[in-house]
């Protein structure tokens, strides 16, 4: 994914990509901004990274297969409820439980 005038990818796996992209795409297309929250990947510094996510600022999404993912409406849901929160998303794998 990139974002905003910054050449450098925010690299995230397909799978989850797919499921931000519909959650993101809804959010600003009802003009509403939030927050994005993950944990960096095992190749990455170790921490966390959060990006503010607003309606004027250029995104796109870039995926690595050209095939798109099935998408799990369970998951979209997880996310869309912690889009909703004044935490903003909080990116947690798919299979997370909580």
């Amino acid at each position: 994914m990139y974002y905003g005038d910054d050449n450098t990818a925010l690299r995230f796996d397909d799978r989850a990509l797919a499921h931000l992209k519909v959650v993101i795409a809804t959010k600003l297309r009802r003009g509403e901004s939030f927050t994005i929250t993950w944990t960096h990947r095992a190749d990455e510094p170790r921490g966390r990274s959060t990006v503010w996510i607003s309606p004027s600022i250029p995104l796109r999404f870039v995926f690595d297969d050209p095939e798109p993912v099935t998408l799990n409406p369970q998951y979209i849901e997880k996310l869309a409820t912690s889009a909703n929160s004044s935490g903003g998303i909080m990116l947690v794998d798919e299979e997370d439980p909580s």
